[in-house]
């Protein structure tokens, strides 16, 4: 695993290859099959103003791990000092350890819930922890159904699916929403995550909003839908995807690039199908409103966009960090990271991967929330 990740992060440096999907996480195994982008990458010279020394653990999301790779390695080249660590253990796992004080900052594809920012002041001491949004991009809804190569869903018939309301690719709903395809008399095989997952959070964030008469659950990082079936991470959940027929799922979209997994077009009201695209995200992730308060960015998105060409199953990922009362030993560092990473080389290093880079308006304010953490 070392090996492939050092051979695999040297790639990214000197522009291996590039993708244009979006959110993916790599690690061992399945996770490799996802790519990365190239030489475009590259940090500027003197772009990076390196502060601290020493190692900096961070642990979260998996979904902006490729984006991570790039960031990382982009600061190590100009931060010989510096050795920044960060895991791909999932949102819930990251808040779980930044919550017990084992790391500078978590990735987290959600907001920090009320409860866990009062958690948060036990190890902010003097402050607390807020989040600040830093990369953001569509969750793509992948299938497999032999003969059907471009499919049609909305928000019901999508929450009917993923809660074994709707079992058989033949059913009247989908036939309703497909008229031309040729639709098998093949079962469904719908696949959810089996780890605290802030994929899984958007996603049912999504259906709640878009379906809220036929997604009863409430949206939360583990899986509340009746039946289907379980797998780790994106990478278990698309390649369960690639390899069985009648399989459908939920990922972040370079994995559907990647692994060449045709993903699904969303009925939303607008004229037209909205297809999973960055440029269709952007869109969507443009109408979200700021809903944390002072120095706390956190964002609501608007799940049941009309908008034309506005793909609503999005996700925003936040860097978790104290406000104040950070580490002595590791804020300098943790300052100097996330101000790169916010910086405009270090959003527009996210285009050859396909992700979203930040509104100018939210990356401004994520900029100065940075400058003045302490």
């Amino acid at each position: 695993m070392k090996l492939q990740r050092k051979n695999r992060v040297r790639a990214l440096a000197v522009g291996a290859l590039a993708v244009t999907g979006a959110l993916a996480l790599t690690a061992c195994g399945s996770d490799d099959t996802s790519a990365a982008g190239g030489a475009g990458n590259a940090a500027k010279a003197g772009s990076i103003k390196c502060e601290g020394k020493g190692k900096l653990r961070a642990s979260g999301s998996s979904a902006q791990k490729n984006a991570m790779d790039v960031w990382v390695q982009n600061y190590a080249g100009s931060c010989k000092d510096t050795e920044i660590n960060y895991q791909p253990t999932g949102s819930g796992a990251g808040i779980t350890t930044f919550l017990q004080g084992q790391t500078a900052f978590a990735g987290s594809d959600s907001a920090l819930k009320p409860e866990e920012v009062a958690k948060s002041e036990k190890i902010c001491k003097g402050g607390k922890a807020i989040n600040l949004p830093m990369v953001g991009g569509p969750i793509a809804v992948g299938y497999n159904v032999p003969g059907v190569d471009n499919l049609v869903l909305d928000a019901p018939t999508l929450a009917k699916i993923f809660d074994s309301q709707i079992t058989n690719w033949n059913d009247a709903a989908i036939k309703k929403l497909n008229p031309g395809a040729s639709l098998p008399d093949l079962k469904i095989q719908a696949f959810h995550r089996s780890d605290d997952s802030g994929t899984t959070d958007n996603f049912t964030k999504y259906l709640k909003g878009a379906a809220p008469d036929a997604w009863k659950h409430e949206p939360a990082k583990t899986w509340e839908g009746k039946g289907g079936q379980a797998a780790s991470g994106s990478a278990g959940v698309s390649s369960q995807v690639k390899q069985t027929n009648g399989a459908i799922s939920y990922f972040e979209l370079s994995y559907a690039t990647a692994g060449k997994i045709p993903t699904v077009k969303i009925a939303t009201g607008a004229k037209t199908p909205v297809e999973a695209t960055v440029d269709n995200a952007s869109k969507a992730i443009a109408e979200a409103k700021q809903v944390g308060k002072g120095d706390d960015l956190a964002l609501e998105l608007n799940y049941a966009t009309k908008a034309e060409g506005a793909y609503p199953i999005t996700l925003v990922t936040y860097e978790i960090a104290c406000d104040k009362g950070n580490k002595a030993e590791t804020l300098p560092a943790t300052k100097s990271f996330l101000t790169y990473i916010a910086s405009e080389d270090g959003q527009n290093a996210l285009k050859d991967l396909g992700y979203a880079p930040l509104p100018s308006e939210i990356a401004d304010k994520v900029r100065k929330t940075v400058a003045a953490l302490a």
